[in-house]
């Protein structure tokens, strides 16, 4: 039977009566309470469950009869997802420092449908404003001319392009995006606080806020209910192929800063899900005005740039000289109308708080209609009438520079004028007087408090509230006109007020309520793919756009992803194998000993000066786990390990989140152990290395089956062989010339170094032969850790390329030595036993020589690919002629 409608009544005003009563910390007096939907008093009441918003009630009446209880188990699975997911947000983040995870708070911003038509309205009027006011200033100057604007905040601002003027813009658009940061006043109205029109970010972070956070809460999210977010993403991409040269067949890139750029996640994972191209400045370049990327292919066109590099950056031949970020003739190119940057470059001039002072009357003037979404109150300071009525009121502003993010002009953070002294304030107002363009202010508003989830310093769990601001977006569609994106991301401040994500503050979902008849069967659709903007039956041109393309920058970190990920596993094996002998019952035996000094030394595993192991045991043992965590030291594990990393940061794109996860904890718990701290306890140090080889084979499983086996896999794969076929063919050599092989320990040490101890076992029992050792590790075309079967798939590898480079892989697959052609005699035959090779000097087994041309093959395949795909040294058409 149904619950009759008293109960449920009751039910719910006690649970809102609970959650009213877990607010440890309400919203300041006179700041709007998210939570209670209205202006807070001094002393609100929490025993009123009318003082509980609509949403907020939907919300808790959706969460089922754990209510409050099941919240810090459901901020648990957020915490791990964000960090199973590898969403990071980091400073400029060093290479030597672990990636920040992104901060997420638990419960959502709810935006009821009357309010969010009010935003949606708004935004989409301003940015018609917007448009017109670009339009002018890169073509008549009518806004200057006649009064409405003044020069300054134009032709004046740092940020205006005056090599961008009477350019038109590519598609008939300057703006393809634009982002709003909004603010809800003590009045209940949204306010535009600010806009971005260079480089926008949050639409990643937000995508997975909203995936995130709706699985914690599905019932209340379809009980809401939410409007979905994927079809504005789809609308971006379908209106930038629209207005690009190309059309509906053009090829989209992503231009990045790079890894270290502090949203590098949110470009990786945009690219992965709007299905383009991730690049750098140096994967692409311009030839006769036109934009190509450099690929193993050859110069693929591109022919529109969903950029993340701000104005100055993008091209130094014409703005900063100094900028390794851009493309050297972009804006030639542009100029040109060969291809579409989004947004146009020069629209920075836009982004000066000053300039929202003067909309109401441009609105007006330009589009005949009054402001929908009203701005924060901003007065330019360089306006002498302005600057008089203003400076007086100074406590009560917020002083902004008037020209941000530019250095030579004057620029600093925003200054609270009620959180400064009568000195400070008197001081402030002599450096306005002094330089009055360069700063503007705004009236100081009471931003709205959005309830968190918190753990208290008594770690007990309380609701408190964070101000929050709001960042709207809107994209150009393909029709000529704009949508706004149905959501956004809510940035969450301390209590003092709103903070950056660089310095320290949180975001949250935001809900954007859907008309009843709207459907919201999930929170997002799958990825976004060209195929699905075509026909069914695609074209030949779409099915070739489909292959993926492979960069060089690319293809060259995949290679050394591949070496690195090979080397690491082989020096960890080494070291595992020297502690054993080190602490078992062969730490005396002299050839295991100066095998173990001899490819510890080799490989770089211990410094120069270090005693053998054979002269000073413990010292060896000592210096060989000291250097593990060595990163000065670049061949050691660490370094090695670290190296995978970097190298798998530059293709993140490329990777699943599993995949990265586990490059990320390898790498963790390998610096952040118990045993890095306490070098000296060798059992720790040996769980450590057993742990970590665990871990790589996990990666090394991730490589061969969860890539696509493109070229640029088989560059990782062939980067990987190259590495395993030096190791293993000098290890074998060096084992060979110290007599290891006719002594038991020295064979089974041999075996384990191969991996191949249970399969020598399982096929040879203990015919501990040198023939049966050279039929599994040498000629065997089955065993992955035999030299034969690296040496086959390294040269299958190097001809399945051949398509690249005119064929020149195809040569080099002939170099490396057919070693599954010959027979274990033919290697060590029968008349020779090991002790008898190792007195005569004079003969040498023919088995040295196959072991010396299989390191040299190697040594050869590795800079003859550095020369025709990375290093660009040789024919210009080898790397990336058209």
């Amino acid at each position: 039977m149904n619950e009759p409608r008293e109960n449920r009544c009751e039910k719910l005003d006690a649970q809102a009566m609970n959650w009213l009563a877990h607010q440890a910390l309400a919203a300041p007096a006179g700041h709007w309470d998210e939570l209670r939907g209205s202006t807070n008093t001094a002393a609100p009441s929490p025993q009123d469950p009318a003082q509980m918003s609509e949403a907020w009630q939907t919300f808790i009446q959706h969460l089922g009869s754990e209510g409050l209880d099941g919240l810090g188990l459901r901020m648990g699975n957020l915490q791990r997802q964000v960090r199973d997911n590898g969403i990071t947000y980091n400073v400029y983040a060093a290479a030597d420092q672990p990636q920040r995870p992104w901060s997420l708070d638990l419960f959502p911003l709810m935006v009821p449908e009357a309010n969010w038509q009010q935003i949606e309205a708004g935004v989409l009027q301003r940015m018609q404003l917007l448009e017109r006011i670009m339009a002018d200033a890169y073509g008549p100057q009518k806004l200057v001319l006649d009064g409405h604007l003044p020069a300054a905040l134009i032709q004046g601002h740092p940020a205006y392009l005056p090599a961008m003027h009477g350019v038109p813009p590519v598609g008939g658009r300057y703006l393809s995006l634009a982002a709003f940061d909004l603010a809800r006043g003590p009045d209940g109205c949204w306010w535009l606080l600010s806009q971005r029109t260079q480089a926008p970010s949050g639409l990643g972070y937000l995508l997975e806020n909203r995936l995130i956070v709706s699985r914690q809460f599905p019932k209340a999210f379809e009980g809401f209910p939410v409007q979905r977010l994927a079809e504005t993403y789809r609308t971006l991409i379908d209106g930038l192929k629209a207005r690009s040269p190309a059309g509906a067949s053009a090829h989209i890139a992503l231009l990045t800063p790079g890894p270290y750029n502090e949203t590098y996640f949110e470009h990786a994972y945009l690219a992965r899900y709007l299905g383009l191209s991730l690049v750098q400045g140096n994967d692409l370049t311009v030839r006769d005005e036109k934009l190509y990327l450099k690929t193993l292919q050859g110069l693929q066109p591109v022919h529109g740039l969903l950029r993340r590099v701000d104005d100055d950056w993008l091209d130094p031949l014409e703005l900063r000289a100094d900028s390794t970020l851009g493309v050297p003739g972009l804006l030639q190119a542009v100029r040109s109308g060969h291809v579409l940057v989004a947004n146009t470059p020069g629209s920075g001039f836009l982004e000066s708080n000053a300039l929202l002072g003067f909309m109401p009357a441009l609105a007006r003037d330009l589009l005949g209609q009054e402001l929908q979404l009203p701005a924060i109150p901003s007065w330019w300071c360089g306006e002498a009438a302005a600057l008089q009525d203003v400076l007086p009121r100074i406590q009560g502003c917020v002083i902004k520079p008037t020209y941000p993010y530019h250095t030579d002009r004057h620029s600093f953070e925003p200054v609270l004028g009620h959180q400064l002294s009568r000195r400070e304030q008197d001081e402030w107002a002599g450096r306005i007087l002094r330089d009055p363009d360069a700063y503007t202010l705004q009236s100081w508003l009471p931003l709205s408090h959005q309830p968190t989830w918190q753990v208290q310093a008594d770690g007990q769990p309380a609701i408190e509230s964070r101000p929050v601001v709001l960042r709207v977006f809107a994209v150009a569609d393909a029709q000529g006109g704009w949508q706004v994106l149905p959501g956004g991301l809510a940035r969450l401040g301390t209590r003092a007020g709103i903070a950056s994500m660089q310095r320290g503050g949180s975001s949250a979902d935001v809900w954007v309520q859907a008309k009843a008849a709207e459907t919201t069967t999930s929170p997002a659709s799958a990825p976004i793919s060209a195929a699905k903007a075509e026909s069914s039956q695609p074209s030949a041109s779409v099915l070739a756009q489909r292959q993926r393309l492979v960069t060089s920058r690319a293809a060259e970190n995949l290679f050394w992803m591949g070496r690195y990920t090979e080397r690491t596993e082989n020096t960890l094996r080494l070291v595992r194998l020297s502690l054993e002998i080190l602490n078992s019952e062969n730490q005396n035996q002299p050839q295991l000993l100066n095998f173990i000094t001899a490819m510890a030394t080799r490989h770089g595993l211990v410094r120069p000066g270090v005693p053998a192991a054979a002269q000073a045991h413990r010292v060896f043992e000592r210096s060989l786990i000291a250097g593990l965590w060595d990163n000065k030291l670049a061949t050691s594990v660490g370094f090695n390990l670290r190296s995978v990393r970097l190298a798998a940061s530059s293709v993140r794109e490329r990777l699943s989140p599993e995949h990265w996860r586990l490059l990320e904890q390898a790498e963790s718990r390998f610096f952040n152990s118990v045993a890095s701290d306490n070098s000296q306890d060798t059992v720790e140090v040996q769980a450590l290395l057993a742990e970590t080889s665990q871990m790589l084979a996990a990666l090394t499983g991730a490589q061969t089956d969860r890539m696509t086996r493109d070229d640029g896999w088989r560059l990782l794969s062939i980067g990987r062989h190259i590495e395993r076929l030096e190791f293993l063919s000098s290890a074998l050599s060096t084992a060979v010339q110290g007599g290891l092989i006719g002594e038991q320990a020295g064979f089974d040490a041999v075996l384990d170094l191969f991996d191949s101890t249970i399969s020598f076992h399982a096929q040879y029992q203990q015919s501990r032969t040198p023939q049966a050792l050279m039929d599994l590790l040498v000629t065997n075309p089955d065993n992955p850790r035999a030299l034969g079967w690296v040496a086959h798939t390294l040269r299958s590898r190097l001809l399945r390329m051949g398509s690249l480079a005119d064929g020149a892989t195809v040569p080099l697959a002939a170099v490396v030595p057919r070693l599954v052609d010959l027979t274990p005699e033919a290697l060590w035959p029968l008349d020779c036993t090991a002790d008898a090779i190792l007195a005569s000097a004079k003969h040498p087994l023919p088995l040295h020589a196959a072991l010396a041309e299989c390191q040299s093959s190697a040594r050869h395949v590795s800079d003859q690919l550095c020369g025709l795909f990375f290093t660009h040294s040789g024919d210009a058409r080898f790397s990336f002629g058209a």
